[in-house]
């Protein structure tokens, strides 16, 4: 065998070592994503996306790019899954216009009051009651999947394939702008709302579990979730499409 046969199969053997390596991480976010997903949703499908992600992040993965190969194939897994989540289009296209109209709702009375807009003005800007607000937050924490990683993953329009490109200077820039600008909104949430969203994305716990540490039922966590979702689309707007 030759010096370049050689080098290409330790790089083959070196790709087997990390896919066999983490592919725990697979499952991992697979069942994450499941607590927010409606039954429909097989984990098995995800999990196949998944595998399917960490394969191309182990044939891509550069370690000069500075980033673990964890972090890398976290981004690129969690990829594939929404692709494949969006690709079977199971959300009801009512449930994502009454989301961006809350979002629009919450943005005017933001602007104009320059506070935290409450639910009960919300809900008297959109005509409805409190009850119907919070089911219109409760199916958006179920079918809203938000991407830290990228802008395209605000919207249920949007496509996550930028992320596949990690190289590319645009699209790397876009990334990290961003982030920054997420950052600050989600550093200017209210207490609770802020909590919730560490506890879910930062720690990984599910709503019965962040419900069982602030004291409140799963259903008022999935309540604060949803506002969260939306208040930040309202304060990233200019990241996030508003097709109707």
């Amino acid at each position: 065998m030759n010096g370049a046969a050689m080098y290409a199969a330790n790089q083959e053997n070196d790709r087997d070592d990390l896919v066999t390596l983490h592919a725990p991480l697979v499952k991992r976010i697979a069942y994450h994503l499941m607590s927010r997903l409606p039954p429909s949703v097989q984990a098995d499908d995800l999990i196949q996306a998944g595998m399917i992600g960490l394969l191309e992040a182990a044939r891509n993965y550069d370690p000069a790019q500075g980033a673990s190969f964890e972090t890398y194939a976290g981004i690129r897994i969690r990829g594939a899954m929404l692709d494949e989540i969006r690709r079977t289009d199971w959300t009801p296209r009512s449930v994502h216009r009454k989301a961006r109209q809350v979002a629009e709702a919450v943005r005017q009375i933001e602007n104009a009051k320059g506070r935290d807009a409450r639910d009960a003005e919300v809900a008297e800007l959109l005509g409805i009651d409190l009850n119907e607000y919070h089911r219109i937050l409760q199916d958006s924490t179920g079918c809203r999947i938000f991407s830290f990683e990228d802008p395209g993953g605000m919207g249920e329009d949007q496509d996550l394939r930028g992320a596949e490109q990690p190289n590319e200077p645009l699209n790397h820039l876009q990334r990290a702008d961003f982030q920054k600008a997420l950052a600050k909104a989600i550093e200017g949430l209210p207490e609770r709302e802020r909590l919730v969203m560490a506890l879910y994305y930062d720690e990984e716990l599910n709503l019965r579990e962040i419900g069982e540490v602030l004291g409140v039922s799963e259903s008022r966590v999935c309540q604060i979730h949803g506002q969260a979702l939306i208040r930040l689309r309202a304060r990233m707007s200019e990241w996030v499409g508003n097709k109707s």
